[in-house]
């Protein structure tokens, strides 16, 4: 069965998954499953909640970071992450999000950023340290918990 997408090597970052078809802005790339639940967070966890980490199973661990990614980040009926197409995704194309889509802080990744792409920020951020004009191009793609995170620590702030 073709799912859209395979485990491959991927330029500078080891191994990524790849589309094996074209998908649509909004369609369901990949859909999450919780595989197991964490007592704190880990380099390969997804943040789901203010302080609730899992890991997700299959492949969409291997999915990597992108700071001008093709998907983003839906919250489906338990709780997992699917990725969705923020464009069009062509064939062949590496399938990517930004860790900053589901996790409010990053501290688990190497201080330069390895995407490669023309806007890239320089260093793997969580939600928290992304700039405004960022997180509102990201509007609809990113786990809403991270947007409850934002409205609660901003006012601690004020």
């Amino acid at each position: 069965m073709d799912d859209g997408f395979e485990l491959r090597v991927s330029d500078r970052k080891g191994e990524g998954i790849f589309a094996t078809r074209s998908f649509k802005a909004g369609e369901t790339v990949m859909v999450g499953v919780i595989e197991k639940r964490l007592k704190k967070n880990h380099s390969h966890a997804s943040q789901i909640g203010e302080n609730e980490y899992v890991f997700h199973a299959g492949s969409i661990s291997k999915v990597n970071h992108s700071c001008n990614p093709n998907c983003g980040i839906r919250i489906n009926e338990t709780g997992a992450h699917d990725f969705a197409a923020i464009r069009e995704i062509i064939a062949d194309e590496e399938i990517t999000f930004d860790y900053a889509m589901r996790n409010y802080g990053v501290d688990y990744f190497p201080k330069e950023c390895m995407c490669g792409s023309e806007i890239c920020r320089g260093k793997v951020t969580g939600w928290k340290d992304l700039p405004e004009a960022r997180k509102t191009i990201y509007e609809g793609f990113v786990a809403p918990y991270l947007l409850e995170m934002d409205i609660k620590y901003c006012a601690e702030q004020a």
